[in-house]
């Protein structure tokens, strides 16, 4: 659900109420001229955007009261770019990545751009961490483990828990980065994404594909990593990570 129709369901009665440093959001499917009035009227916030070529698709926005230091928006391979993914902030003692993973596409015929993709990205973050640690704010459309959606064996050769995608993920939290939510609840149960069939949500059938993962560098000063699910509005829920730098 793009940012215009999460506006109209109380986006900005949340972001006030949340008050929080930094908000991250993917899929806004907006552009600059459609962006919503009441998110640039917001005062105590920096508004960065990565909008797609394509109308209505991708996207993400970043609003922070920090003014960064740089912002990255692009790849340096530009068949990455275009689609509107990917947002680097530079602050003082940390980079926060805010990125919309492609999705494979049911039939699987993004896979191999997406795994392009996510190559790309750990690239990215491998010469990022040679200065700073990073906190990455994501839906990386995949599902990690099995615990992390409702039917994994009914799934394992669909888009989002391929075994491809996984071992992507494996390896490259494996480059000390963390998980944040599961690192502080090991419960089945917990979703971020239900789709708007069969009441799934009500059902709590879903999948956890929205992640907080920072490097392990900055464990020691997080105190909770949380998914937010009694919040509506979307198909996907927010998720809340709680840090001081």
């Amino acid at each position: 659900m793009g940012i215009n129709a999460c506006v109209r369901k109380g986006l900005i009665d949340f972001i006030n109420k949340e008050a929080a440093d930094i908000f991250c959001f993917q899929e806004v499917k907006a552009s600059e001229d459609k962006l919503p009035e009441e998110l640039k009227e917001l005062k105590d916030y920096f508004a960065y955007h990565s909008f797609a070529d394509k109308k209505g698709y991708s996207g993400v926005s970043v609003l922070t009261k920090i003014k960064p230091l740089k912002v990255i928006d692009k790849f340096d391979s530009p068949h990455l770019n275009g689609e509107g993914r990917l947002i680097v902030c530079e602050f003082n003692d940390f980079f926060l990545a805010n990125v919309y993973f492609p999705h494979s596409n049911r039939k699987l015929t993004r896979l191999d751009f997406k795994l392009k993709f996510n190559d790309e990205f750990q690239n990215l973050c491998k010469r990022l961490e040679l200065t700073k640690p990073i906190i990455i704010s994501s839906d990386f459309n995949v599902a990690h483990k099995e615990i992390d959606l409702r039917n994994p064996k009914q799934n394992v050769k669909n888009a989002g828990f391929t075994k491809e995608e996984r071992k992507w993920f494996d390896d490259f939290l494996k480059l000390e980065f963390i998980d944040t939510f599961r690192y502080f609840n090991s419960e089945g149960g917990n979703y971020t994404w239900w789709t708007y069939r069969n009441n799934a949500r009500d059902r709590n059938v879903g999948w956890r594909i929205d992640y907080f993962v920072v490097s392990y560098k900055l464990l020691e000063k997080i105190s909770n990593s949380e998914i937010m699910k009694e919040v509506l509005g979307s198909d996907h829920c927010p998720i809340k990570l709680d840090i001081k730098i």
